[in-house]
């Protein structure tokens, strides 16, 4: 069985809990029409986004396993597609802690999914503060994540700005 411990899958599920942390920041205390906003007609609402990145982190999962499958999921109710979020982190951090083989380069599924998605949470972030109910800026670096800490319940921001 490979090891839990290589330096590219470890590093890999740092990704994932950063992406827990980030999103979590994001999502966090989103108002209720925070789910239809858009930048612009034509645009992707937020429910639609965040099922994107439901779909990114359940396609991350599947080509470590070896599958290669892709679903475009149909936006749930905000808090079901919030959920859907930590559930889908959790099943991907658990296989790479697993020590399961990846049937995917670390790397390849770091420049895929867990950066699209992670891209996409970046939106999630702007479109918070075009919809008036901004995020609060933070010195990531200085942040308390840690592989593993991919459930809604994250750490305090260290510090925030503005």
């Amino acid at each position: 069985m490979p090891s839990t411990t290589d330096p590219a899958r470890l590093l890999l599920r740092h990704a994932v809990a950063t992406l827990a942390y980030r999103g979590g920041k994001t999502l966090r205390g989103a108002p209720p029409e925070f789910a239809a906003a858009r930048c612009a007609a034509g645009t992707r609402s937020a429910a639609e986004i965040l099922a994107h990145v439901g779909d990114l982190l359940d396609w991350g999962l599947a080509l470590a396993q070896g599958r290669r499958s892709w679903n475009d999921s149909t936006p749930l109710p905000w808090d079901d597609e919030v959920a859907r979020f930590y559930a889908a982190l959790a099943r991907f951090d658990e296989y790479l802690a697993s020590g399961l083989p990846l049937e995917s380069p670390p790397e390849k599924l770091f420049q895929g999914p867990v950066a699209d998605a992670l891209t996409h949470v970046g939106q999630l972030a702007l479109l918070r503060r075009v919809a008036g109910a901004p995020v609060r800026g933070e010195n990531y670096y200085k942040a308390d994540i840690a592989a593993g800490t991919v459930g809604p319940e994250q750490p305090a921001a260290s510090l925030e700005f503005g």
